[in-house]
């Protein structure tokens, strides 16, 4: 019987060595990372951190336009609820009182029995009354039958109603979801610029942003409104609903970016250019997508101050144009609204409303 032996042991050979080596140089930079020791990755450049913050802004503001119209239309399905449940009310209290007069009239007629009129006519001392009688009655079957087909008229409108409610009840949940994720995503994109931005010195962060210092921010506030006009030479001087929104932006110079605001105090872009126009007595579109198409489109060469100017291909951005070459707008968080040059954003189009 043949004893068992072990296996003989072969030396290393050099592909199994490359590969020893290999392994243990990976545990050794798997080792060191979980030490902590590793190298950290490359920090941004500031003009990285400026290309990286200008997109977000961007992205931000593309996000922030659909939640204002997703908002628009979610105050709008509440408001339609609101007129379905007033009219609901409504309707329910009128069916109420009909339902009230039927019974009236079911009590009334069990309280006088129902003894066949025949029988009625041969028993009756009076006959002439008893026939006057019987021709009220007759007319009172008759606005009883009115009653009972007003009632189920009624009971079918009040079910269209509660259809149409449970319509818009489903649109605006919908919507307010869609404001959620819109916020989400606006929200997300503003901390990661803001992380960003951070990690910056404060003169790196205000030539990315294009902040101005004190001196430059007093003067841009305490602007002349006629002083744009007068360097652009041409241009007429904004008459009506314009000078009123021309003026409107001129005063809110400074004042702070707020994403879905629309004044007082605090504006976004679309913002701005729609409590500009109200406070001229007329009523724009929240969002800068549709208030590309609230007026008559112009070229960039036939510019007038008031005009609405807009940016970005997706139509993201909007400001009112004040001449010079210059127009008003609410840049984005990390900027009041200001006055800039109109050649500092793709320009995508204008729009004249007054």
């Amino acid at each position: 019987m043949a004893a068992h032996r072990k296996p003989p042991q072969h030396p290393l050979t050099g592909h199994t060595v490359r590969t020893a080596a290999a392994l243990a140089l990976a545990g050794a930079a798997a080792a060191t990372c979980f030490d902590g020791t590793g190298h950290a990755a490359p920090q941004p450049t500031p003009s990285q951190v400026k290309a990286r913050v200008a997109a977000l802004y961007r992205e931000a503001e593309a996000a922030t336009e659909k939640y204002n119209g997703t908002k628009e239309e979610a105050d709008a399905a509440q408001r339609r609820l609101s007129a379905l449940q007033d009219e609901t009310a409504r309707r329910q209290q009128r069916l109420n009182a009909a339902r009230n007069a039927l019974g009236s009239i079911a009590a009334a007629r069990y309280r006088d029995g129902a003894i066949a009129p025949a029988w009625q006519l041969a028993l009756s001392s009076d006959p002439d009354r008893y026939l006057d009688g019987a021709a009220l009655a007759e007319r009172a079957d008759d606005r009883q039958a009115a009653v009972v087909s007003r009632v189920r008229r009624q009971l079918r409108e009040i079910e269209r109603l509660r259809g149409a409610a449970r319509v818009e009840v489903k649109s605006l949940r919908s919507r307010q979801a869609e404001l959620r994720r819109h916020k989400k995503t606006v929200t997300g994109k503003l901390d990661e610029a803001r992380r960003l931005l951070a990690r910056l010195s404060p003169r790196q962060r205000d030539e990315i942003t294009g902040a101005d210092g004190p001196a430059e921010r007093a003067s841009r506030s305490a602007a002349d409104p006629r002083e744009p006009l007068e360097r652009a030479g041409s241009v007429p001087a904004p008459g009506g609903r314009a000078a009123v929104a021309v003026a409107y932006a001129y005063g809110k110079l400074g004042s702070p970016y707020v994403w879905g605001a629309t004044g007082p105090n605090a504006f976004d872009c679309s913002g701005l250019v729609q409590a500009a126009y109200r406070a001229a007595g007329l009523s724009l579109p929240r969002t800068s997508y549709a208030q590309i198409d609230a007026g008559r489109r112009v070229s960039r060469s036939e510019l007038r101050p008031g005009d609405l100017v807009f940016f970005y291909p997706g139509i993201s951005h909007v400001g009112i144009y004040v001449g010079g070459g210059r127009m008003i707008h609410a840049p984005n968080p990390s900027a009041p609204v200001r006055l800039d040059p109109i050649d500092q954003m793709p320009f995508a189009g204008a729009t004249r409303v007054a």
